[in-house]
């Protein structure tokens, strides 16, 4: 073949499918900026509807998905690709796919579990496989939770939809469980009195249920009182503090011993001869 035929070639392949590729990069563009700003309506609409945060961010993840396969099917059909043979390629590719990201359609189904039972929902504060935070976004893959040193954490759906999950926000109220160690020389009944004198000055403690406090253990060093006390879930962490130095503070007035676990050490002193026998 010539060179003046293989450029009659060119410019007739050029002249044919040019325009095409023209229009598909047209429609990849357009395509994707205009499901981007799409998405970003739909998301607003759902922030303002009485819509659970949860389920809104799930299902504009998916419509964000769905949205840019419609984009890359228009490009194809708009390069000529025939969409059976696309479609075939897909269902292969998919195939494929589902096989190497087992996965991430297992992180698709946990996001699917959690947003129908609904274990937990934006805002609430959990801990699950080990890790404590609060609840920002539930996506179509991930979960996404702030600690309380305010690092941002991504945790998998599957694992999130398969696992024990604690939400700490579902009851108005918790209970704080603490145990406080007096000597064995020290009244029960003074220090008991001195714990419920630090439990009655604690304006976060609920009335209601009762405080129960009571000799739980005779530990090796110690006698051990347990203190059971209830307060909104919001005073927990405040409640805690103010328990811990109040009893501390109020069992040094009035000389009540916190004892502490001691070894003594006995040191002996052992003289080795020098192996000779005396007359």
């Amino acid at each position: 073949m010539s060179s003046s035929d293989l450029t009659e070639m060119f410019a007739s392949l050029t002249a044919e499918y040019a325009p095409r590729l023209l229009l598909a990069i047209v429609i990849l563009i357009v395509g994707l900026i205009a499901v981007r700003v799409f998405v970003r309506v739909i998301r607003r609409v759902v922030s303002r509807r009485e819509v659970d945060p949860g389920v809104g961010g799930f299902l504009t993840s998916v419509l964000n998905a769905l949205l840019n396969i419609v984009v890359l099917v228009s490009v194809a059909s708009t390069l000529g690709i025939q969409m059976t043979s696309f479609v075939a390629i897909i269902g292969a590719a998919g195939l494929a796919v589902a096989l190497a990201f087992q996965g991430t359609l297992s992180n698709f189904a946990g996001g699917l579990l959690i947003l129908i039972f609904k274990p937990f929902s934006v805002g609430d504060f959990i801990e699950a496989n080990g890790i404590m935070g609060t609840v920002v976004e539930v996506q179509i893959l991930y979960t996404l939770m702030n600690t309380f040193d305010n690092k941002r954490v991504t945790v998998p759906n599957g694992g999130l939809a398969n696992t024990a999950v604690t939400n700490f926000s579902v009851n108005p109220t918790r209970r704080l469980d603490l145990t406080f160690g007096i000597s064995y020389h020290d009244s029960i009944d003074r220090a008991k009195a001195l714990i419920g004198e630090v439990i009655s000055e604690t304006e976060s403690v609920l009335a209601e249920p009762e405080p129960v406090i009571g000799v739980i253990e005779h530990a090796a060093s110690c006698i051990s009182i347990t203190t059971r006390v209830w307060m909104n879930r919001t005073d927990y962490f405040p409640t805690l503090f103010a328990l811990n130095e109040g009893v501390k503070k109020k069992f040094d007035e009035h000389g009540i011993t916190i004892p502490f676990p001691q070894r003594d050490v006995h040191l002996y002193r052992h003289e080795i001869g020098d192996g000779s026998s005396g007359s």
